[in-house]
């Protein structure tokens, strides 16, 4: 089999990528310091532990394994902790991104799969977004992923690095098996936060913000889910190994949902009230953001079939009642 560096493979989109990758007949090799990852989640292929500011090891690891490709995960992505601590997103994010960019050149491993995010288009509500709009983000998280994206262009211009840039939206739901899941210690997204004050795990989900300028007054987004998203990096990885050109893609489904109809369906699924509070606007939230993936799904061929939102939220609760990773 050929093997592929997946960075962040110990984590929540990353350990889905090793699954989907494994069936695509790929030998994930998971590469991951343990910060927010989970050794538990390293089900499909070799673990090396190990820091992306650390080169020795990365070139260590590309001379152990050889990969034909690296599809990069690794990432801080807390946006409020960016707005707060900037220099911990660029140092761990671009520093270590160029890190394993410069290693990957020099092993001759010129295959590489980005994971991207909305966060690069910034604040622009009302605008469904493409791969041609206006970047302009609004914080250090997603000026950091906008860094890498240039970096990479500027490797491909002098050292030929061939890639694929995923710029995905909010990504939600869990392996339908149960396998391996969405488990984030502290936990930031509305999903799980939703199902642990259904479940008592927390007194309630705070929803910040209910003066937005949208329908019912919370902030909308588009979600898919994790499985959809990882078929389109194998996708991706496919259309690098065919020789295809460098591209950008996002990854949504074009609909976009509030925070109030996330939970009217999570009543739906669970059978079950959910708690919450109002709380304030979140500093560098913004108010609608929704993805245009008419290239992806022209291009690559891709089909978000599992991304309806009862589906996402199914799939999440039944991780949520397996348990856990293991601390």
């Amino acid at each position: 089999m050929s093997n592929v560096l997946v960075t962040g493979g110990a984590g929540y989109i990353g350990s889905h990528a090793c699954k989907a990758l494994k069936a695509a007949g790929y030998t994930p090799v998971t590469f991951d310091n343990l910060v927010t990852g989970w050794r538990d989640a390293v089900k499909f292929g070799p673990f090396e532990e190990g820091d992306l500011l650390d080169r020795a090891r990365l070139d260590a690891v590309f001379a152990k394994y050889q990969p034909i490709a690296v599809m990069h995960f690794a990432a801080l992505s807390q946006v409020g902790e960016s707005m707060a601590e900037p220099g911990k997103y660029w140092r761990n994010n671009v520093s270590g991104s160029l890190n394993l960019i410069e290693a990957a050149v020099d092993a001759d491993c010129l295959n590489f799969v980005f994971s991207s995010t909305c966060a690069t288009y910034g604040d622009q509500d009302n605008v469904v977004l493409d791969e041609t709009s206006v970047q302009q983000p609004i914080n250090a998280y997603g000026a950091s992923k906008r860094a890498i994206e240039d970096i990479l262009r500027d490797f491909e211009a002098s050292h030929g690095l061939s890639h694929v840039i995923f710029r995905y939206f909010n990504v939600a739901g869990a392996d339908p098996e149960a396998e391996v899941g969405e488990y984030h210690q502290p936990e930031t997204h509305l999903i799980p936060l939703m199902l642990d004050a259904i479940d008592g795990k927390r007194d309630a989900l705070t929803i910040f913000g209910t003066d937005y300028d949208t329908p019912d007054g919370t902030c909308i987004r588009d979600y898919v889910h994790v499985c959809d998203l990882v078929d389109a990096h194998v996708l991706g990885l496919k259309w690098l190994m065919d020789g295809k050109e460098s591209r950008v893609f996002n990854l949504g489904t074009g609909a976009g949902f509030s925070v109030r109809e996330v939970i009217d369906h999570s009543r739906d699924v669970t059978n079950r009230e959910v708690p919450f509070q109002i709380g304030d606007r979140r500093a560098g939230d913004c108010t609608r953001l929704v993805s245009g993936s008419t290239r992806a799904v022209q291009e690559l061929g891709w089909k978000p079939e599992k991304s309806s939102l009862k589906q996402m939220i199914t799939d999440a609760w039944r991780w949520h009642q397996t348990g856990h990773y293991d601390a």
